[in-house]
């Protein structure tokens, strides 16, 4: 079983910056993918930003060059930069844990909002 916990969210004026972390317990982090969703009310949770286990890294169109995400895997963590925010950006976002079908878990989720 493993767990994923989200940490770093919380209230930023618009243009300001927060970084997210995801915390794996567990061994085998290095061979997994990590993601980051988000969701807001009423709306389908979307993929913001994946990086394999070799680092290769994606974003959602809405987010490049705003958005970082990287991982540390001797710490079992994967974080997401974020810069320029927008009050579009606010919504809960979530870490995801994949190894391909084998492996599929979640965060609980922390508050992100962008609001002056």
């Amino acid at each position: 079983q493993v767990q994923l916990v989200e940490s770093g969210g919380g209230l930023v004026q618009p243009g300001g910056s927060l970084r997210l972390s995801c915390a794996a317990s567990g061994s085998g982090f290095s061979i997994t993918a990590m993601h980051w969703y988000r969701q807001t009310p009423g709306k389908q949770r979307e993929l913001v930003a994946s990086i394999t286990s070799g680092g290769s890294t994606n974003y959602a169109d809405s987010v490049k060059g705003r958005f970082t995400i990287s991982r540390d895997n001797a710490k079992n963590t994967v974080y997401l930069q974020m810069n320029s925010l927008k009050p579009e950006d606010t919504a809960v976002y979530y870490c995801r844990l994949t190894y391909g079908t084998v492996l599929n878990y979640w965060g609980q989720g922390t508050q992100v909002t962008v609001s002056s």
